[in-house]
């Protein structure tokens, strides 16, 4: 099966982990949310797929392009 690596478009830190290992998503639902500079910024499924790895904690920082999660197709 294929991978969809997802990665942060922006620097800051992991507020909530809104997926689970193995759940089932469609393109646009919200896998992540990040806060940084006070706001609270959604990493989005860009197409449906299965959540195979959450490579990320609640708490941690994260950078721009660093891979937070990857879906199976």
């Amino acid at each position: 099966m294929a991978e969809v690596k997802v990665a942060s478009e922006i620097t800051g830190s992991v507020w909530k982990i809104v997926a689970n290992i193995g759940d089932k998503v469609v393109e646009e639902d919200t896998l992540i949310i990040l806060e940084s500079m006070k706001m609270e910024i959604p990493i989005l499924a860009p197409e449906a797929g299965t959540v195979k790895e959450i490579r990320v904690k609640e708490g941690e920082p994260i950078s721009e392009g660093d891979v937070a999660v990857i879906l199976e197709k």
